[in-house]
């Protein structure tokens, strides 16, 4: 697929996910903020979240703004302005803008002049993506993450047993609406191909999130006892013993998905103790759940994690130590796919890796743009000239990053080959 060209009304992570992974691809990609209100810091309030980056004199480029945000540009326009709003149409067409998205509240889309209904009739091309909480007919309701993940059930079945209802460990809603974003933009540019024309594409969060409760939602019509559907704390809710159980040394976790794996793993010296007649099928390992744990976890305690793990891995039996983050970025399936990126004082960043390798994906990619940084050249790019950019800016229509500290535009993506 040839490299398109992404603007993207983008804040906080669940949109910058989803444009990084077109990023990522080597298209070119423009975040659209807005120009500064007097209300408080400028642009997407993620830029001033986390630890401050030595070399940013302007300190609008956090840490936990960095990964997400790698590879883009940046344009400040005030859309409630009509001004800005023809600029927006302007750039689409000078451009060549395949692909427009946003992750505004739906309320807000007619103000700002992106709504789907007036952006596609003029750009009858133009694939127009955006994720809310929950779509249009719920126009008001803001989308963040840990709130979709209580509202969409991840909370009740995350945590111990009769433990609290707790968030995931990772922003999971955030990061799925993205997925679907970028995964409904390619289908979208699949059917243009054959129609020539594009089409509006929103993204619910909740409904994304609901989507992954494929293992216990269709359960409540089955009639499901209340302990399938809640929290399990490290179990599997059907498949015993999978958990997590101490070694001497730490932790594993071990998971059992058939009783053939059962016989192989009792078969083992170690853990021959926790065998009997009952636990041979799973059904029966479910009615002494409890008991198996116990005799489980009295076994691994004697042992390290090493030895625990060569006796799992001689059975065939997935197992694992329980690895904090920095040992997972050395693991060797992860080390040579991690994406880069370098620090305005000149350091190496390594981030996560692609999800898939692709041919052609870009592993390192630029530090992410200041704040307007390139509004600049990009409004030069759609044939304004200085005269009118400046007075543009004057009138607070856009907003350009100083001159002195503003880096030149990012490399557009070479067209594909004849």
């Amino acid at each position: 697929m040839k490299p398109r060209t992404v603007l993207s009304l983008e804040q906080a992570l669940s949109l910058p996910y989803a444009t990084l992974r077109f990023a990522q691809l080597g298209w070119r990609v423009i975040r659209i903020e807005a120009t500064p209100s007097g209300e408080g810091l400028s642009g997407d309030p993620n830029r001033y979240i986390g630890s401050r980056l030595a070399g940013d004199a302007a300190a609008d480029r956090r840490s936990y703004f960095v990964a997400p945000n790698v590879g883009k540009q940046a344009v400040a326009l005030n859309l409630k302005d009509p001004r800005a709003q023809a600029l927006l149409s302007r750039l689409i067409d000078e451009l060549g803008v395949d692909v427009f998205c946003c992750n505004t509240v739906p309320s807000r889309y007619a103000a700002l002049g992106i709504d789907p209904e007036t952006l596609c009739a003029r750009h009858p091309a133009l694939i127009w993506a955006g994720i809310s909480a929950m779509g249009p007919a719920h126009p008001k309701a803001p989308g963040y993450d840990p709130v979709i993940q209580a509202m969409a059930g991840y909370m009740e079945v995350t945590g111990e047993r009769d433990g609290p209802p707790m968030l995931t460990g990772i922003p999971v809603v955030d990061l799925k609406a993205g997925d679907e974003l970028y995964a409904n933009v390619m289908r979208a540019l699949l059917e243009r191909a054959e129609t020539g024309r594009g089409q509006a594409i929103h993204v619910s969060m909740l409904q994304a999130a609901a989507s992954w409760l494929i293992t216990v939602l269709p359960l409540v019509d089955f009639g499901c006892r209340p302990d399938e559907i809640t929290r399990a704390g490290n179990e599997h809710r059907k498949f015993i013993p999978t958990n997590v159980y101490p070694a001497r040394d730490g932790y594993v976790y071990l998971a059992i998905g058939s009783d053939v794996q059962w016989r192989r793993l009792t078969a083992l010296p170690r853990f021959a103790p926790v065998a009997n007649a009952v636990r041979l099928t799973n059904e029966g390992r479910h009615a002494e759940r409890e008991a198996i744990h116990r005799d489980m976890a009295a076994v691994t305690a004697r042992a390290t994690v090493d030895e625990l793990l060569a006796d799992l891995a001689a059975a065939t039996i997935p197992a694992t130590r329980i690895h904090d983050i920095p040992r997972v970025r050395e693991l060797p399936a992860l080390a040579d796919k991690l994406t880069r990126t370098t620090l305005p004082d000149g350091r190496e960043v390594r981030m996560q890796p692609l999800a898939v390798d692709v041919d052609g994906a870009r592993a390192t990619l630029p530090f992410p743009p200041r704040y307007g940084e390139h509004t600049r050249h990009v409004l030069a790019e759609a044939g304004l000239d200085a005269g009118e950019i400046d007075a543009l800016a004057a009138d607070g229509v856009v907003a350009v990053a100083d001159a002195a500290t503003a880096a030149p535009p990012a490399p557009r993506a070479p067209p594909p080959a004849a």
